[in-house]
């Protein structure tokens, strides 16, 4: 039996298509990924995330916390050059996105992101070592990427070099992450977490459409006021120092019902059943 050469013609499939071994590669190449393949992906990448030290986490956290900043302080921006009109969220919430553009292709740690990329392991072994090393890391992600948060609105309440106008929106901007009662933000949460577990779900899909995916879903979540446990902090964290809010109602009023949210949404929605249609072969239909 002779071997085929590239370019050379093989034997019709059922539709009566005569593609080259070329053009048979280039139709795999083509196929989307099996969500297996994709949930292998990203459990690999939670494995490495586990076994990293606190203190890169941390500072990684940190990182992470200071540039959601630009989450605030964008949309702020854009605020203060748009006249008040309903149409103004659709083009305010694209400075939303900055932060987490930053953070994603950055390789910065955010807490929302590991509802997704440890649970994975953690439900493949399901044994209290691997619990422990994932509430390490919630921990220790959380901490730092909340003191980025707040070092980060303390500098932007400190500065000087915004006009009047801007730092009204930005105030603006504060005070509408804390409207609501502890209800409907905790509602809000688990939309934001699922979202975002969501985003990370996609990224091994997007390729070369990483940055569009992360403005889009990014963008949901800011359009639709979903509540964020540490792009929201911030905002609140920024109001609290302006004096329009109080310590005692971000913890109790935003921060507790938001990381509740986060958390629900993230693991129960996206990591839990992603997890459950590849162990029951789901893989295997796309």
């Amino acid at each position: 039996m002779t071997e085929e050469k590239p370019g050379e013609k093989q034997e019709p499939d059922p539709l009566g298509l005569e593609l080259t071994r070329d053009e048979k590669a280039e139709v795999q190449r083509r196929r989307a990924l099996r969500a297996d393949v994709v949930h292998e992906a990203i459990r690999e990448e939670g494995e490495q995330e586990l076994r990293r030290p606190s203190s890169a986490l941390a500072w990684s956290g940190l990182a992470a916390g200071l540039s959601m900043g630009f989450s605030l302080l964008v949309e702020g921006l854009i605020r203060a050059h748009l006249p008040d009109r309903p149409w103004r969220p659709l083009f305010t919430e694209l400075g939303y996105s900055i932060g987490y553009l930053i953070v994603i292709l950055g390789r910065q740690q955010l807490f929302t992101e590991n509802t997704l990329t440890v649970i994975l392991p953690l439900l493949a072994r399901r044994d209290t070592a691997t619990l422990l090393q994932v509430l390490r890391l919630w921990a220790v992600v959380l901490a730092s990427n909340l003191a980025g948060g707040l070092l980060f609105a303390w500098a932007l309440d400190s500065a000087t070099i915004f006009d009047a106008a801007a730092r009204r929106a930005l105030d603006e901007v504060g005070r509408e992450a804390i409207t609501g009662d502890a209800g409907s933000i905790f509602v809000r949460g688990i939309f934001a977490g699922w979202l975002i577990a969501l985003l990370v779900w996609l990224l091994p899909f997007a390729d070369t459409a990483r940055v569009s995916v992360i403005i889009l879903i990014t963008y949901v979540v800011g359009l639709g006021n979903f509540t964020h446990i540490v792009a929201g902090s911030i905002e609140a964290f920024y109001s609290v120092m302006a004096g329009a809010a109080s310590w005692s109602a971000y913890l109790t009023k935003y921060m507790l019902p938001t990381l509740i949210g986060n958390i629900l949404g993230g693991v129960t929605l996206v990591a839990v059943i992603n997890h459950a249609q590849v162990v029951a072969g789901g893989g295997d239909d796309v």
